[in-house]
């Protein structure tokens, strides 16, 4: 039988590399990694292929004889995700595309009425509303959550002016509202979805949560493992202060204590997401003990 064929965007990026990943080990599927750096990619996608979500016409020629197509926008490099969203879900539907697969996350203006604005929240989820509307015979939507990836890149611990190596946040460390992964795992939850397109693929939301912890929590997990950090927390009006884009974390954070990274009523999307995987996800004790 001939393999299905996946074109995965941002091949190189946190998320698509565990897509690409995921698929790949899996064997039943012929990987296309669609980047801008195609000419520098040596991940093992069986194709590579350039293309940029600002550009409509390289998307087309990328989503050529595709079944699939996973789909993410990156805020933090500058994206207007609404325009590349829409151009992912224009070019899918223009190459015949069975089934969308769009990592989102949930609309905190939306859940939290109007109290926080966390644009690299919400940008991704109104482009929801697009890919239900683009009437793809199979679509799906996975929920990212927060990476341990994050404590050895966009928030690692920083050197304290009290001689101690740690996070100084706008957030109670006590409450337990953080959805945590190891990035990678997202991958197995596509797959997932590629997989049982009857199950899932009709619009079903898929969140991947490995555990749920507070600040608490990481310090102790970071401990059990030799690494002792502190956490000082401050209010969110100074934090954002401290660095362009802090104000935007110091609402994300804000936006956790009161309803948590997945919002209310996750459990189901949660669970669901577990099930469609069907392997299990590192949890962060042994990400810890891998080194990081």
């Amino acid at each position: 039988m001939e393999k299905k064929r996946i074109a995965v965007i941002g091949a190189t990026g946190s998320q698509g590399k565990g897509v690409v990943d995921a698929l790949v080990k899996h064997g039943g599927f012929q990987v296309r990694a669609v980047t801008r750096n195609a000419e520098t990619y040596s991940g093992p996608a069986h194709e590579t292929v350039k293309a940029d979500l600002d550009d409509a016409d390289s998307l087309k020629e990328a989503f050529q004889d595709a079944y699939g197509v996973f789909a993410v926008t990156n805020f933090w490099a500058g994206a207007d995700e609404l325009k590349q969203g829409k151009n992912a879900v224009e070019a899918a539907k223009q190459a015949n595309v069975q089934h969308f697969v769009w990592s989102t996350l949930p609309n905190v203006e939306s859940i939290s009425r109007g109290e926080f604005h966390v644009p690299h929240f919400t940008g991704k989820a109104k482009v929801d509303e697009i890919v239900k509307r683009a009437g793809f015979p199979h679509h799906t939507f996975v929920q990212p959550p927060f990476y341990y990836q994050n404590f050895v890149g966009m928030l690692s611990a920083q050197p304290k002016d009290d001689g101690t190596i740690g996070w100084t946040l706008p957030l109670d460390p006590v409450k337990k509202v953080i959805h945590m992964s190891d990035i990678n795992d997202l991958g197995k939850v596509v797959a997932g979805a590629f997989l049982q397109p009857d199950a899932v693929g009709h619009g079903s939301y898929l969140s991947l949560a490995t555990e749920m912890n507070s600040f608490n929590d990481i310090l102790a997990a970071f401990k059990a493992n030799g690494k002792d950090y502190s956490f000082t927390r401050v209010p969110g009006e100074v934090f954002s202060t401290f660095f362009e884009g802090a104000k935007e974390l110091t609402e994300m954070f804000g936006y956790f204590e009161k309803y948590t990274y997945m919002g209310p009523d996750s459990q189901t999307r949660i669970d669901r997401a577990k099930q469609t995987a069907q392997v299990d996800f590192l949890s962060f004790d042994e990400w810890i003990k891998k080194g990081n």
